[in-house]
């Protein structure tokens, strides 16, 4: 990167989080008191390595985003899909070259491990994600529920976010709407792009269940404590 480069980072955050059991749309749901989407935020303007942050939301809570997140932050109107979001993301970040893809539900990643995915950004790589290595044992099965295979853990590593990429290849592999995958790396890696990895956090969690909540407001809590 040079000093004409420009990060943006994408946040979709118009889920609906049904395996979360709220009445909210999951990334303003609180945790310890503060909206998902604001601790997301908070982390990446706290990493100081973002020029700018887009947020995806529903379209009924455009004015209720804008409230609460900084005057800095840009609100667009978001998807019913999560990829719809990301496009409607990179519309409004037509000037990005290098950009992050962070879940608003993973509203604990600590600022330095955004720093890491800029870092490698910078040197040069034009995909990367945050990964932990696989402590449980992974099965593969069937559709009746059958194991048809153990793979190899020490080979397979959880991936978090946020993930960053040069601008070009993300807007190319969105181009087809009919492409769909689990992360935006699925997306890329079927361009042929080499996808480096950085080391991960165990707060970069997503929170996705009605546990993985209270999990987040214990972490949160103890954090107030300890300050």
């Amino acid at each position: 990167m040079n000093n004409a480069d420009r990060v943006v980072a994408l946040v979709p955050a118009a889920g609906r989080g049904v395996r979360l059991g709220e009445n909210l749309p999951k990334a303003f749901v609180p945790v310890g008191g503060t909206p998902m989407i604001k601790l997301s935020v908070d982390g990446l303007i706290a990493s100081g390595a973002v020029d700018e942050i887009v947020v995806m939301v529903p379209p009924e809570l455009v004015e209720s985003a804008v409230a609460l997140l900084p005057g800095s932050v840009r609100v667009v109107v978001g998807g019913s899909e999560r990829t719809d979001s990301v496009r409607a993301g990179l519309a409004a970040a037509a000037d990005a070259t290098h950009v992050l893809v962070h879940d608003a539900a993973r509203a604990l990643t600590p600022p330095d491990l955004v720093r890491r995915v800029v870092a490698a950004l910078r040197a040069g790589h034009d995909a990367v994600i945050p990964a932990l290595p696989v402590v449980d044992t992974v099965k593969s099965v069937d559709g009746d529920g059958i194991v048809t295979g153990t793979p190899d853990r020490a080979g397979l590593r959880a991936i978090q976010t946020p993930q960053g990429f040069a601008a070009e290849p993300l807007r190319r592999a969105y181009a087809d709407p009919a492409l769909s995958a689990t992360d935006d790396a699925g997306l890329v890696e079927r361009l042929g792009i080499a996808v480096h990895t950085v080391a991960g956090d165990p707060l970069a969690f997503k929170i996705t269940t009605p546990l993985d909540l209270i999990l987040a407001g214990a972490v949160r809590a103890g954090e107030r404590q300890a300050v």
